[in-house]
């Protein structure tokens, strides 16, 4: 099958090819925008120069060109990868499978879809057998043009061809729909998937039930997420983390704990996740006795609780003000090992201030070093819940104009306090 190419865009006066390249697209690859390897060269003598230093790798009247194709992608010049392939064609020669691959993406990556058809239709009627990786990418640039309807019809083109990559390639179609919030389109595909008789396997059916999470309701998510476990595989992390995210943006605390439950507390490949989240959902309503429970069974189960379990109880302390428990939760990282963060500190600083009690912040911060370098090392989760105390929001947003090598928790507390203290008495001057 031979590719028609608009020969007049190379060969037009440069007032029509103007016209011309906005009327398809091509704006992004003028002259003004393009620095390849050879900036001195006007654009068409680049291939001509590459071509007497490299030369053209042929192999059975097939060139392999591939290299040249790719760095002309990533230059945004895909008239020039289209010129190169018109002139190995004029000399006699074919392009081989990787290097029409590579011209294939560099359109699609490019904006130009008839083109990146065009080549596609050339290869899946060949000889040649798609590669599994050139599907993916050819499927990635698509879906983030979201023409998800190219992808089904790739995808039925390779059903036809019966070849061996299809379940890969259902999977990867899966996927990109599922990226993309195409959730009919990834049912879709799912059961027909499964109606030729193919496995769903682990990364497909956690990325089905994840991507439900993330665009589904609720009573979606809950579905998807039964219909994996009929399948008997193991939800993975991110999986867990998604369903649980949507369960935290509803503010459904409740029914996050009987989904962790579920998944089981006992499993240690996913770390302190499932505890840490359980611990959040009681923390979020300030259900002190269940919290302090529930981090008791924790340590019973035989899981050593880590920074993010510690400040998602020192961040209940503080909001109800319970120093004496920040204290004890403190001398238990260092019994721990564990080195506080910003988030720690702010704690401290947060309860104090709250109670009048700034001049105590010395004695309350004695065990921590406050001559580190801020840092936030807790995992983001806990603030969709219980969002971030004035401390750590005021550091964070001070830090933004500065360098943070610089500047440690120290110094941090004595601007914040000096912040306060100037809010305070511009208050009692009014």
């Amino acid at each position: 099958m031979e590719i028609h190419y608009h020969h007049s865009l190379l060969s037009a006066s440069p007032c029509l090819r103007r016209r011309t390249m906005k009327a398809t697209r091509f704006t992004p690859f003028c002259h003004q925008n393009t620095h390849s390897q050879y900036p001195s060269l006007p654009h068409n003598k680049i291939i001509q120069q590459w071509k007497q230093e490299r030369g053209f790798d042929h192999k059975n009247g097939y060139i392999d060109c591939t290299a040249l194709v790719r760095a002309l992608s990533r230059k945004r010049m895909p008239h020039l990868a289209q010129k190169l392939v018109l002139e190995m064609k004029s000399e006699g020669f074919l392009p081989n499978s990787s290097t029409l691959s590579s011209l294939m993406l560099c359109y699609a990556d490019n904006g130009l879809l008839p083109q990146a058809q065009a080549v596609w239709d050339e290869i899946i009627n060949s000889s040649f057998v798609p590669n599994i990786q050139i599907i993916s990418e050819l499927f990635d640039a698509y879906g983030k043009m979201r023409y998800f309807d190219e992808v089904s019809k790739i995808l039925d083109q390779v059903s036809s061809r019966d070849f061996n990559l299809l379940p890969e390639a259902y999977s990867l179609a899966i996927s990109c729909f599922g990226k993309g919030g195409q959730l009919e389109l990834m049912e879709k595909t799912l059961k027909e998937m499964v109606s030729r008789g193919y496995v769903v396997d682990s990364s497909t059916g956690n990325a089905f039930v994840r991507y439900y999470s993330i665009f589904g309701s609720l009573t979606e998510m809950e579905n998807a997420y039964g219909r994996f476990k009929k399948s008997r595989l193991l939800l993975e992390k991110e999986g867990i983390r998604a369903i649980s995210l949507a369960y935290i943006k509803k503010r459904k605390f409740y029914k996050l704990g009987e989904f962790l439950r579920d998944v089981g507390l006992g499993r240690k490949n996913v770390g302190n996740l499932l505890w840490n989240l359980l611990l959040l959902s009681y923390a979020a309503n300030f259900k002190m006795k269940s919290l302090q429970r529930e981090f008791v069974r924790m340590v019973e189960a035989g899981f050593h609780p880590d920074l993010t379990t510690f400040n998602i109880r020192a961040l209940a302390f503080s909001r109800m003000s319970l120093l004496w428990d920040l204290h004890l939760s403190l001398e238990h990282m260092k019994h721990e090992k564990i080195v506080p963060d910003l988030v720690t500190c702010g704690c401290f600083v947060d309860a104090y201030l709250d109670k009048r009690l700034g001049r105590n912040l010395d004695f309350a911060l004695n065990k921590m070093d406050l001559d580190d370098s801020p840092v936030v090392l807790t995992d983001p989760f806990v603030f969709e819940v219980l969002g971030k105390g004035e401390f750590q929001s005021s550091s964070e947003a001070f830090l933004e104009f500065k360098s943070p090598g610089k500047w440690n928790y120290r110094q941090l507390i004595a601007v914040y306090l000096k912040k306060q203290h100037r809010r305070d008495q511009i208050f009692w001057n009014y």
